[in-house]
């Protein structure tokens, strides 16, 4: 069993930044894939980022490329998804999701919420115009 908390959500101006935490505990977190996901009003929720294990590969959406950064700490247990250059558009509820490893680390796999096995409760992100 592995238990997630996130933290760091807040309120904050376009084109300002962010840095979520997601603080793992119960099990190693480097046994883990991690996600960030996301989900609006109204909207169904959507894939943002995800980091291998080793924490040596990471894919994103396209909507926040060149702007989200993941990284993990496997030494703290802890996951970050720094945000730059925020748009309102990216005013949503933020997860953080967790699978055990797996024989390769797929993006098609990884960027499907299905597939986690673990999440945490959320945690707010409101970027206002």
């Amino acid at each position: 069993q592995v238990q997630l908390v996130e933290s760091g959500g807040g309120l904050v101006q376009a084109g300002g930044s962010l840095r979520l935490s997601c603080a793992a505990s119960g099990r190693t977190s480097s046994s883990y894939a991690m996600g960030w996901f996301r989900q609006a009003p109204g909207k169904e929720r959507e894939f943002v980022a995800a980091i291998s294990w080793s924490g040596g590969l990471s894919f994103y959406a396209d909507s926040v490329k060149g702007r989200f950064t993941i990284s993990r700490n496997n030494a703290k247990n802890t996951v970050y998804l720094q945000m730059n250059s925020l748009k309102p558009e990216d005013t949503a509820v933020y997860y953080c999701a967790a699978k055990p490893r797996g024989a390769y680390f797929s993006s098609t796999y990884y960027s499907t919420g299905g597939n986690y096995d673990y999440w945490g409760q959320g945690t707010q992100v409101t970027v206002s115009s």
